[in-house]
């Protein structure tokens, strides 16, 4: 009957026969005491509190050691995909938001729905009736666009037109006569003034569809000053991340995001604030940056505008590696670690070597894939 490593160290310890020797001698077995640490995850500052062992020698040819009962509990070493995580507090929304200002004469006639998606070249408000469109881009208008001007805001313009369905020009840095031609058509069709000129206040200029955030003018008050508040439609995750874990992330790297109901949604690190802010809470002052996790805008997210979050950042990754539970690990007397694999009614300690560490389970090299370890108890 098998042994575990535990009662093998205190049969050696308790019986007083003498033993033979790998040279056929008569040896005095020494008196040894067993060793457990407790089991634990972590990197290699860790692992010496991980592993749940006496010091074991591979010793002899194979390294088998057969012991009188059978062991306690057991694992399988398995290929996987091993990750280690970070969980934080988030808060959903749309990310920051940007404020429309009116072109500063006559009276707002129409306001679009808080919440209210706007696209190009839809109306995102009204003055006197006349319709002030959105056009994609990420230079805003800070001079009129008229013949014979030339620059990137032209070609904004342009590409906007030619989105639309206008065309007889180049899109190109140049306003032409072409162009021209064309701003006329277009201000035809949203019954606007026809001048062939487009300037600022005439249009709004974000770089994709916005979203309505809040009013802050109401019907019939004057287009100056704010009008409304709106964001991007992208649903994000912004986190206060401390900057002590500021090296866990990266963009591009996964995060898994659970809502106040229970339901997850997955999502993506978009961006890494540069810009640390310092806040007090309870005599205790933390430093952190913003970290935003863009998420997929699926059914579950539809029950929220805003709400705090928990977020689980895979900050590492190690794909189809071999595993066992850390608890398997046993502190070799060689020096380094290993494994104690059933063969049958035997077992044996075959040396491994560590990886990364997580989830309770640790990356092993030097043990086939689909044998069966002992995890003491």
């Amino acid at each position: 009957m098998t042994e575990t490593q535990e009662d093998a160290a205190r049969h050696a310890a308790d019986t007083p026969h003498d033993e033979t020797g790998p040279q056929g001698r008569q040896v005095r077995p020494r008196r040894r005491r067993a060793v457990r640490t407790a089991a634990a995850t972590g990197g290699a500052a860790l692992l010496a509190a991980a592993v749940a062992a006496t010091a074991i020698g591979v010793g002899g040819e194979g390294g088998t050691a057969v012991a009188e009962r059978t062991p306690p509990a057991t694992a399988t070493v398995e290929r996987t995909t091993l990750t280690e995580t970070k969980e934080v507090d988030g808060t959903l929304g749309y990310g920051d938001t940007a404020t429309v200002d009116g072109r500063g004469q006559g009276t707002i006639t129409w306001l679009p729905a808080p919440g209210a998606t706007i696209t190009r070249g839809r109306a995102v408000y009204s003055a006197d009736a006349d319709r002030v469109p959105l056009l994609y881009g990420v230079t805003p208008l800070y001079r009129v666009l008229q013949n014979g001007v030339e620059g990137r805001d032209v070609r904004m313009l342009e590409q906007n037109l030619a989105k639309l369905g206008y065309d007889g020009f180049t899109v190109d840095d140049e306003f032409t006569w072409a162009t021209r031609e064309a701003v006329e058509e277009w201000q035809d069709d949203l019954g606007l003034e026809v001048t062939g000129q487009v300037a600022p206040g005439d249009v709004v200029v974000h770089d994709g569809p916005l979203r309505i955030a809040e009013l802050k003018a109401a019907l019939g008050g004057q287009a100056a000053g704010p009008v409304l508040t709106y964001t991007g439609t992208t649903r994000e995750v912004t986190v206060p991340l401390d900057v002590a874990d500021r090296h866990l992330v990266r963009k591009g790297i996964k995060a898994t995001v659970e809502l106040p109901d229970g339901a997850t949604v997955q999502g993506t690190v978009t961006s890494i604030g540069k810009v640390a802010t310092e806040t007090t809470s309870q005599d205790e002052t933390t430093t952190t940056v913003d970290v935003v996790v863009s998420v997929r805008d699926d059914g579950a997210l539809r029950t929220y505008d805003t709400a705090p979050v928990d977020v689980t950042i895979v900050s590492k990754e190690r794909e189809d590696v071999l595993v066992v539970p850390v608890g398997a690990l046993v502190a070799l007397a060689e020096g380094g670690y290993g494994v104690q694999v059933v063969e049958g009614p035997a077992t044996r300690y075959v040396a491994v070597e560590t990886g990364m560490f997580a989830d309770g389970k640790v990356e092993v090299t030097g043990v086939d894939e689909g044998a069966t370890v002992v995890v003491p108890s």
